[in-house]
């Protein structure tokens, strides 16, 4: 039988299963810089976020992989409208975010984030009941209903509201914290759910808790998660597709089962081949990259990874690769596997 918190839910897709409920166009994000009286940048920006475009859709779970500096998190605050894009357009079920059609308050109540730092992320002078009830509250809700929709929360995410209710965040632990984190975003009854390193501060036994947790989260309440981690053993858990981000870029996208096994970009190879293992005979005996990677506020013309990517020629300096489609649902931006490109083994990875 389905109850108030999830009948509140019935009724806002506005555009079926096949509308992606969040389309990303081609944003950019620079920080600092000299600029113009324009406001715009004209040299010694940071360039977070370089011309980005992806589609999630309903129901799934996008994760999205790379070195620390890539722009994951730049993202998801993106998404999130923490920071405001300096280009690119995002639609959320068809409506654009920001307009009058879709404004920000509506937007965040469908929208929401758990960070990674559990205990920065929470007010130590709100309870664990009142950091649920808040949002909830904000948007116009009841005391009263407020309260009772943050116990049922904190209940359905493993903790006792009779227990920990009433208690401050230094009272908790790591686990604990994040559980509150996960109730909060749930509290406003989103659609989508930013998982911004949510567990990569936990202990692995923890972590495992937590991430069934959010599986089982997800289906009880019609969830889509964008998932952001370094841990590609947690991201292959979770997701049903993976997009790799290398310096502000998109470099791949694909279902997670097949860009994992059979990576075609040198960087995710790279990524995949720096995971430890257990395995006596597949152990790490040279490093997968070589050179640190480059400045985000003077990046490398043409290809930004082929400063360090073992297959590189003359041309990947002076040609930019478009995302290129390998099949319907896998692409990547790299002249190796763009035919006619000008590499000299262009092809020769399919």
């Amino acid at each position: 039988m389905m109850d108030a918190f999830n009948a509140a839910t019935v009724g806002r897709d506005r555009g079926g299963p096949a509308q992606p409920l969040l389309s990303v166009s081609n944003i950019v994000k620079h920080f600092g810089g000299r600029r113009s009286w324009g406001g715009r940048c004209i040299r010694g920006a940071v360039r977070a976020v370089d011309d980005v475009s992806f589609d999630v859709a309903k129901g799934e779970t996008l994760g999205i992989v790379g070195e620390s500096g890539c722009g994951k998190s730049t993202v998801a605050r993106l998404i999130m409208q923490i920071s405001p894009a300096d280009a690119g357009e995002m639609l959320f079920d068809g409506e654009t975010v920001g307009t009058d059609a879709l404004d920000l308050a509506t937007y965040r109540r469908e929208v929401q984030m758990v960070f990674q730092d559990s205990y920065a992320s929470l007010n130590p002078r709100l309870t664990v009941e009142e950091t649920v009830a808040f949002g909830p509250r904000v948007h116009g809700l009841g005391r009263q209903a407020a309260i009772v929709r943050a116990h049922d929360l904190i209940s359905r995410v493993g903790l006792d509201p009779t227990r920990f209710a009433t208690r401050y965040p230094h009272e908790l632990s790591g686990g604990q914290r994040q559980r509150v984190n996960i109730a909060r975003a749930l509290a406003l009854q989103p659609r989508l759910v930013i998982l911004d390193e949510a567990v990569s501060a936990l202990d692995k036994s923890v972590e495992a808790q937590v991430l069934n947790l959010l599986i089982d989260l997800k289906s009880e309440f019609g969830l889509t998660y964008v998932f952001i981690s370094h841990d590609l053993n947690v991201v292959r858990f979770m997701s049903d597709r993976v997009l790799v981000m290398y310096l502000g870029k998109l470099v791949e996208l694909g279902p997670s089962d097949v860009l994992l096994a059979t990576p075609r970009h040198p960087y995710t190879m790279a990524l995949l081949a720096s995971m430890p293992s257990m395995d006596p005979d597949h152990r790490v005996t040279e490093a997968p990259l070589f050179g640190d990677p480059p400045s985000p506020i003077d990046p490398p013309s043409g290809c930004r990874f082929h400063t360090r990517c073992k297959f590189a020629a003359p041309v990947c300096a002076a040609i930019q690769p478009a995302l290129a489609e390998i099949t319907p649902t896998h692409r990547a931006a790299c002249l190796l596997v763009t035919p006619g490109s000008g590499h000299p083994q262009a092809g020769m990875a399919a």
